[in-house]
């Protein structure tokens, strides 16, 4: 069995144990714990035995599945799939460990039943990063959507239904379209060898010989469904509903992982398998993406809900990684690529750092804090850092990826490229606004210093009455100590990340140039 096949395995396995531990809270946080813990710890051989010089997909399997029409359960690694694997695997303890510091279970729901759809959740979203069979693809696109469906409705906010389902009908119809474009590339390629095929490397070959005008038309089914999953605007509207609706945990899972599937869409379907569809339709996805760093920036301003605002903040940031994507440049292109990696770290961290304080308060709009910092330093100090790394700071690792996509894309599209850099002001603008209002200031309004003047007390809005309001505890700072490790460390010495992920890209962007 392959490294690959075990971080697959693992997860399912777990979750199937605590599907019958529903009943018993503790054991099934400890079982989850230890499973996701195992799972991360699995990443450092899996790394390992990637080579960065070695073939483009590593860690092959296969097994035929439906061998008729040449489908088949077949799985690989890349350097851009293994770091989005490997991003998993270090998120999902991390919420394990978060349940009850950032969330509450509703009344009547079991730490059982969340954290099997936790598991699976992971298993199935390796196994899409991981598949190498177009149809495999597909259906785990699909399938992936039901854990996270159910977390949402089962667990999320008072509008959980209306959320639940208009993430499930955006994307589900999305996976559908692009069905209709993968069977249009099997039939492709039935009448080119005779025999149709959906594996991925061989319809690399295939479909891009094929007429502009096909390609265009295949590319569309498969961009539109990687488009909404991304989002880019105008798809995007079902991401702050979903993000505002979700329990803290799921909502690190959501914007710190799924949605980078859809850019992942990109580079492993969209450029190789069309590439000149990609570079006809590459001025439309340019103006795309800027418009999505200008709106998503100006809308995060405007937010008075704190999830809500993490949901517009992704959308700018998408906007950037798709702007390197689609500039056809190597440096541009890897900078999106480890933006991918970075944008799950600073914006998961920062969706934790929320909860803690939700938790703490009783309410997610801005408005109801003021001046925590006096009585939360470090809190504060983590919700600086969370944000510091989502404006891109230089010493952050976010700052590495940004400035990349910047520089690369100024070679090929400048005037696209000059627009976006409005976002990084705008950046720096709602990121500091939002710490200014939460953290400094007086102790004011709804977080106001307690009974008798004494610190370290103040009212939960929510719940009109006052109640003491401690600092970070020592498993709240161990659970955010490796998202610190990582933000820092990745922005003094990215190179690893870097050094992973560049042959990927190369062979990507050949793939595009070398079209007809």
């Amino acid at each position: 069995m392959t490294w690959l096949l075990a971080l697959i395995l693992l997860p399912l396995v777990g979750s199937l144990v605590l599907a019958f531990l529903k009943g018993n809270d503790r054991a099934a946080i400890a079982t989850a714990l230890v499973v996701s813990i195992v799972e991360f710890l699995l990443i450092i051989p899996f790394w390992a035995s990637y080579s960065p010089s070695g073939a483009r997909i590593q860690q092959a399997t296969s097994m035929d599945w439906i061998p008729t029409f040449g489908i088949h359960i077949s799985f690989g690694t890349d350097g851009i799939s293994l770091i989005m694997i490997a991003v998993i695997a270090l998120l999902v303890p991390i919420v394990v460990g978060a349940l009850g510091l950032t969330d509450k279970l509703p009344a009547g729901r079991s730490a059982g039943g969340f954290l099997s759809l936790i598991l699976l959740q992971e298993a199935i979203t390796i196994g899409v990063f991981a598949a190498t069979d177009v149809f495999l693809f597909y259906v785990l696109f699909e399938i992936m959507l039901i854990p996270m469906y159910f977390l949402i409705g089962g667990y999320g906010g008072a509008n959980r239904q209306y959320a639940a389902v208009k993430f499930f009908l955006y994307s589900f119809l999305g996976g559908l379209i692009m069905l209709a474009s993968a069977i249009g590339a099997y039939s492709l390629s039935a009448d080119k060898l005779g025999h149709g095929t959906f594996d991925w490397a061989t319809l690399v070959t295939v479909v891009r010989d094929a007429p502009t005008s096909t390609q265009i038309w295949l590319f569309l089914g498969f961009f539109l469904a990687f488009a909404i999953k991304a989002p880019l605007v105008p798809f995007h509207t079902w991401l702050p509903d979903a993000a505002g609706q979700a329990p803290i945990g799921v909502a690190v899972l959501l914007v710190g992982v799924l949605d980078k599937v859809g850019t992942f869409g990109f580079l492993r379907y969209c450029l190789p398998m069309f590439p000149e569809a990609s570079k006809a339709l590459a001025p439309l996805v340019l103006v795309l993406s800027v418009i999505g760093v200008i709106y998503g920036s100006i809308l995060a301003a405007g937010q008075s809900d704190m999830k809500r605002f993490i949901a517009y903040v992704s959308i700018a940031h998408f906007g950037f990684i798709a702007l390197g994507i689609f500039t056809f440049n190597e440096q541009a292109m890897v900078g999106s690529v480890s933006y991918m990696l970075n944008h799950s770290l600073s914006t998961g961290m920062l969706i934790v750092v929320i909860g803690l304080i939700v938790m703490r308060g009783g309410s997610t709009r801005i408005s109801d804090y003021g001046g925590m910092a006096k009585v939360t330093p470090l809190l504060g100090g983590m919700l600086l850092i969370a944000g510091l790394s989502a404006l891109s700071l230089p010493g952050t690792n976010s700052f590495i990826s940004e400035f990349l996509v910047l520089l690369g894309s100024f070679v090929t599209q400048p005037v696209y490229t000059i627009i976006a850099t409005v976002g990084m002001v705008l950046a720096a603008a709602y990121v500091l606004w939002l710490y200014q209002r939460i953290m400094q200031g007086p102790v004011r309004g709804d977080a106001l210093v307690g009974v008798g003047g004494g610190p370290g007390t103040a009212m939960a809005p929510e719940l009109g009455a006052k109640k003491a309001i401690k600092d970070l505890g020592v498993k709240e700072i161990a659970i955010l100590a490796p998202l610190v490790f990582l933000i820092i460390g990745l922005g003094f010495y990215p190179k690893p990340l870097l050094d992973t992920i560049t042959p990927s890209v190369q062979a990507t962007l050949s793939a595009v140039q070398g079209g007809k």
